[in-house]
Order: C-alpha cells, then structure tokens, then sequence
C-alpha cells in the first residue's frame, strides 16, 4: 500500500489496516501555479522526475519553474526523512501495488506517483482514491491497471476538500503515527 502524503495517508491507513498491509509512501510533491499555489502546474519526484502541464507551463517564467522544481524535490526528500529516518522504500517488485490519495484534482501528482512506482516492476497497479473529475480519471486509467474511485465527477467542485466534511490539514505528526502504528 503506498500512500501519497500527507491526505493519502489517512485514507490509505484504513485501506491498510482492513487488507493487512504494509503502509508505504510514495512522495510526489504539486508544484503550484505561482498565482494560484493549490492549483498544480506540475509534480515532481524525489529524484527529479518532473511531468508538467504544458499549457500553463509556457506562461511561466522559465527560471522560476526551475527554482521551483528543486525546491519541491528537496522538499520531497526532506519529507521521506522525517517520516521514515533512513529506511528505504518497499520496493513494488511481483507485488499488486495499491496507490492511495485522499482525492484527485488535475491528477499530475498522482500520474507521477503511479510512474515512480512502476519503475519497481509491480505485478499490478492499482489507484484508490475517493473523489476524481472525469477527465482526469480518463488520465490516470491510462496509467494504471485498476482505478478505484466511488465519485468520478462530471461537474467537478474545484477541489478535492469540497467532497469532504472535514478536510482539516493533516500534520506530519499523524502521517508518522499511522506509518509506525500496527495492523490490527
């Protein structure tokens, strides 16, 4: 199960504890739109890996794209951290890899998490999320091998936070909890 942080994490932390798996994560940070910083002009990797929307990028300052890239890379890598030390990533390879978020806007940090993962080799991968505009599910099928979405949006709200009741911040100390908490 690997989780995009920090939303990801509580849900994925659910799906975890009722399947009986390890609770993993996969770091891909938005890289926000320099007007409008909730709104993702592109992701990146921890190790670099960048997938842009190449509308909004061109009207763009080159230079600050690139500022902004690696400051979101180090951050990514800052994350892994302090979340999990030194320990390495559970490596996807011949496994069913579930990718979880807590939902899904434009979809660039979810694309780039399920390409990241693919890089292990997993027998399969699978995306569960709870709410997705229907364009960008069209996008992540083409990733993955099963998506899992119980509100796939034609008439998209604007935000994931808009489907939830409470979309508090989730702080890094709870993503620290449910990582070392046990199966039950």
């Amino acid at each position: 199960m690997y989780a995009l942080p920090r939303g990801g994490v509580v849900v994925a932390a659910e799906i975890a504890r009722e399947l009986d798996l390890p609770l993993e994560l996969v770091i891909t940070r938005k890289v926000g739109h320099p007007d409008n910083p909730e709104y993702a002009i592109a992701a990146v990797t921890e190790s670099g890996e960048v997938l842009a929307n190449p509308q909004e990028k061109m009207f763009i300052s080159e230079s600050w794209f690139d500022d902004e890239v690696e400051r979101q890379k180090t951050e990514a890598r800052h994350r892994r951290e302090r979340y999990l030390g030194s320990r390495a990533r559970i490596s996807a390879k011949g496994k069913n890899a579930i990718i979880v978020d807590d939902g899904v806007a434009t979809g660039l940090s979810l694309i780039l998490a399920i390409r990241e993962i693919k890089k292990d080799v997993p027998w399969k991968t699978i995306v569960a999320v709870p709410v997705s505009p229907a364009s960008t599910a069209v996008d992540i099928k083409r990733e993955c091998d099963e998506f899992f979405c119980p509100i796939v949006d034609e008439n998209y709200l604007g935000a994931v936070g808009a489907y939830y009741e409470d979309f508090g911040e989730v702080s890094e100390d709870e993503v620290r909890s449910l990582l070392v908490k046990p199966s039950t």
